[in-house]
């Protein structure tokens, strides 16, 4: 203040020029021409007053800017919520701001504003996902021991994570594995407990779901593929070696291994049933929450922004199977899982992709469906059908059906009955035309009075089997028909003996 003090004293009392007196004081020619500038904007000139302080002189030549703090601040939580919102834009949510605020920020200062507000907020809220669009999956790095309650064995438990990305809701279970049905049916408990689909998921390069990594074009396991059509959801698996691709989840992880797994690592596990009953309750005090920066929790962000955007799930859940691929042999059948199953003859040499189900084997051949089969219970089972038969095969068996019922006639009805039995029976009829022909043989081998005989035991017992046909025909029938026991004899009562 003293130099400002010389300034004025200088122009007004000696009348010097701006030139002279910068000279004379050692400051630029541009801060006397600014001094003097708020001299006269200020009124003031040479002499001072006496009783002018430094103080009262600084705040006359340089007043107070408008503080920030007077201008009406967009409330940037509530900005971050509703660009949340599908179709809400900042410069709608600007325009509805000026609306209220006529004197408030310009719309550079309110995106300005509302960015340095995000580097303050909580990291796994900065990044803006709209509502019911992204859930984002992986499984934390630490696992859960449980210990087998008869071997005292301790076997690793997976923490499987699921987050959706507006919401930051949290889903998450332990599995014994992350192969593939394990990976499948974690998703399909994931979206029962949201109630809903979202529209892409963003999963890392786990094998179980990506069998090759691209950064364009990815290749997906066929069951993950099929479990994304099922749902109408898109997967779209994060960068390799890119984080903050699915930074939602890596956040998500990070905070169920401090607020669940570390809250957990003195209990001890006898079963997976157990282990999740305790996430599932520390799930629930993890979304129910409340953020430090933001208002409400997870679940709360959830009911009020994300459950109506997710779309619904269907009617039926996504069932696991299993995809392999399998060559048509020259007997029209294919072998899977050491069971065998009819396929159209025309794609006899050809391949195919099977997909095993819990209860069904079906047939694809350029992804279109072409057999469809009840799974085989046992090894060596045959399912076959009629339809997928050549018409001359289908003649030559209807043919033979035939010729050996013609035979069973001649040798007896019972004989008949017992061939009717086997190819009814039989699932493949090969199968029941090797047993006929190996029935009637016995005609030949013993004679055909012996084996009606032996037939009519046959039905009678209800043993239709070529093994339990040639038993009796080598075994007396009194051996085989239990005797009959006399119920009287000296020791018996009777009614009188009580009267």
């Amino acid at each position: 203040m003293r130099k400002i003090r010389e300034v004025l004293r200088l122009k007004y009392a000696a009348g010097l020029g701006e030139r002279p007196i910068a000279q004379s004081l050692s400051v630029a020619r541009s801060t006397v021409q600014e001094c003097l500038r708020r001299a006269r904007a200020a009124g003031i000139s040479w002499p001072l007053p006496d009783d002018l302080t430094d103080a009262q002189l600084d705040a006359r030549l340089y007043p107070a800017a408008v503080s920030v703090t007077d201008i009406p601040l967009p409330d940037c939580a509530q900005v971050h919520r509703e660009l949340s919102r599908p179709g809400v834009t900042r410069h709608l949510l600007w325009q509805e701001y000026k609306a209220q605020h006529p004197d408030g920020l310009q719309y550079t200062a309110f995106c300005g504003q509302y960015r340095r507000w995000k580097l303050t907020a909580n990291p796994v809220m900065r990044f803006e996902h709209r509502a019911g669009d992204k859930l984002f999956v992986d499984y934390a790095g630490h696992t859960v021991p449980v210990i087998d309650r008869h071997t005292g064995e301790l076997r690793s438990a997976q923490i499987f994570v699921a987050v959706l990305g507006c919401s930051n809701y949290t889903f998450a279970e332990a599995t014994w594995t992350q192969s593939l049905p394990d990976w499948l049916g974690s998703h399909v408990r994931a979206l029962t407990f949201f109630g809903g689909v979202p529209a892409v998921i963003v999963p890392d390069n786990l094998k179980s779901g990506v069998i090759k990594a691209h950064r364009y074009d990815p290749e997906l396991n066929p069951a993950y593929a099929e479990f994304a059509e099922h749902y109408g959801v898109a997967i779209l698996p994060a960068r390799a070696r890119k984080p903050r691709d699915k930074a939602k989840v890596e956040g998500g992880v990070l905070i169920v291994e401090r607020w669940i797994l570390a809250r957990l690592r003195n209990q001890s596990f006898f079963s997976l049933a157990e282990l999740n009953a305790a996430i599932r309750g520390l799930l629930n005090d993890l979304n129910t929450r409340r953020f430090k920066k933001l208002d409400g929790s997870r679940h709360s962000r959830f009911i009020e922004l994300e459950q109506l955007a997710l779309q619904a799930l269907p009617a039926r859940a996504y069932e696991y199977a299993e995809w392999k691929r399998a060559k048509v042999h020259l007997d029209y059948h294919i072998e899977v899982e050491r069971a065998y199953y009819s396929v159209p003859y025309q794609h006899i040499g050809h391949r195919v992709e099977v997909r095993l189900s819990a209860s069904r084997v079906e047939v694809f051949k350029d992804r279109q469906l072409v057999a469809s089969h009840v799974r085989a219970v046992q090894r060596g089972d045959r399912k076959t059908q009629d339809a997928h038969r050549p018409v001359a095969h289908r003649a030559i068996i209807n043919q033979s059906i035939a010729r050996l019922l013609e035979r069973a006639a001649r040798v007896g009805p019972a004989t008949v009955q017992v061939l009717h039995t086997q190819f009814n029976r039989k699932v493949h009829p090969e199968m029941a035309l090797r047993v006929a022909q190996g029935i009637l043989r016995m005609a030949e081998d013993f004679t055909p009075e012996k084996l009606e005989a032996a037939c009519e035991r046959a039905v009678h017992l209800q043993l239709y089997a070529y093994r339990a046909i040639r038993s009796l025909l080598t075994t007396p029938a009194d051996a085989t028909e239990s005797k009959q026991i006399s119920l009287l004899h000296d020791n018996l009562r009777g009614p009188d003996y009580f009267h």
